[in-house]
């Protein structure tokens, strides 16, 4: 006890270099917290809005189908597996069938995915109401990037090609009966979403579907009929990927300001250690051993870390709340690129992740403290009495 108050003396006596060291350390855990706060509240916007409008809870793949192989679509589709038929009915599996089809906007030819979906469905945010067919049209709804890469708007009609189940080409005039937005560009980009008894009626695959999307609550976990089974973990792998490698450039920015503000204590103390000499001398005059006064450097500079924590609070705490408020506005490029962002990013806060930035301080402020005051220990005492520390 006797040494931890007389290391709090300490610093408090000396001055301007506390204050320099605390500023800096909080301005290190401030920043921390805002940007993993940043980068947690994102991860998890991301992965709700990709089960929100996207992949469900989980999913049921037909054997051929693969994500990431546009080859696959021709044979990707068949009959659902008649051990869910009480899920379909129920509502808890909406079937999706894609085909690769072409639409021409403006005269111009863009291929596409085109999505059969049932317009009762209500797992998915995608506006499937707008796909019941009125007065003999087929309408169709699309995303916003969709819509401002054909230059379609709301009612408009277009022409939209494809090859039914026997790859004979099929051509029909389709209305815009909605456009949606969302974050989700495996939603919207390249995509337009038809009712899937119309898409039934224009290729010939009457009650087949591509994949079929899960509540939570069906309840199933495994492969069922043959389907592949896929759970949320696997259809968040962009996600996932993503996430890993923001994490790694969390840990890099981290690295970099954690050193900066650990230089200025590792510098101070060195310096300390230097101009107190004597006073180390006496220290053990009175009776410290030299591993006692080693252990009173290191909680001084260990101390600097937990006034920063504390410093940090008060001012960090409001700006912070305000940037929950606030957000980071995003540029519309990000979602253009598949990331599910919005036009702004949130931070969630986690206490793991603030108690964790807050451990990592503390732990390599007390590190960079020893280091230079471990060498007391080996030096003459009576040398130190004299100034004479090497």
């Amino acid at each position: 006890m006797l040494i931890i108050r007389t290391a709090f003396k300490n610093i408090i006596g000396a001055g301007r270099a506390t204050w320099l060291n605390i500023a800096v350390l909080s301005f290190v855990l401030v920043i921390m917290t805002a940007y993993n706060g940043i980068l947690d509240g994102w991860i998890e916007q991301s992965r709700r809005d990709t089960m929100d409008w996207d992949t469900g809870w989980s999913q049921l793949w037909q054997p051929n189908y693969d994500k990431y192989d546009i080859f696959s679509l021709p044979d990707a589709h068949g009959k659902t597996p008649a051990q869910i038929d009480d899920l379909l009915k129920t509502g808890m599996a909406a079937p999706v069938l894609v085909i690769q089809a072409s639409v021409y906007p403006q005269g111009r030819m863009m291929n596409i995915q085109l999505k059969g979906i049932d317009p009762e469905q209500h797992i998915l945010k995608i506006p499937s109401l707008s796909l019941r067919s009125t007065g003999g049209e087929t309408p169709v709804v699309i995303g916003k990037r969709m819509a401002a890469t054909t230059r379609l708007k709301k009612g408009d009609r277009v022409m939209i090609r494809w090859r039914d189940r026997n790859g004979i080409f099929d051509a029909r005039e389709v209305r815009v009966a909605a456009i949606f937005e969302t974050t989700v560009g495996s939603a919207d980009t390249g995509q337009m979403w038809i009712a899937l008894d119309d898409l039934y009626a224009m290729t010939g695959m009457q009650d087949e579907a591509t994949y079929i999307v899960m509540q939570r609550e069906s309840l199933v976990n495994a492969n069922v009929g043959g389907w592949h089974f896929k759970d949320n973990d696997f259809l968040q792998t962009d996600n996932r990927m993503l996430e890993q490698s923001s994490r790694a450039e969390s840990l890099i920015i981290f690295a970099i300001l954690l050193t900066l503000a650990l230089l200025a204590v590792y510098d101070t103390q060195t310096l300390s250690i230097f101009r107190r000499q004597k006073e180390i001398g006496t220290y053990v005059a009175l009776g410290m051993t030299p591993r006692e006064v080693t252990g009173l450097f290191t909680i001084e500079g260990t101390t600097y870390s937990l006034f920063a924590a504390i410093f940090g609070t008060i001012w960090g705490s409001p700006l912070l709340y305000w940037f929950t408020k606030t957000g980071l506005p995003m540029p519309e490029a990000y979602g253009d690129v598949g990331m599910a962002v919005g036009k702004a990013m949130y931070p969630a806060y986690k206490l793991t992740t603030i108690t964790t930035t807050i451990l990592v301080v503390i732990v390599f402020s007390a590190l960079v403290s020893y280091l230079p005051a471990r060498k007391i220990a080996h030096q003459n005492m009576v040398w130190a009495l004299k100034g004479k520390i090497n």
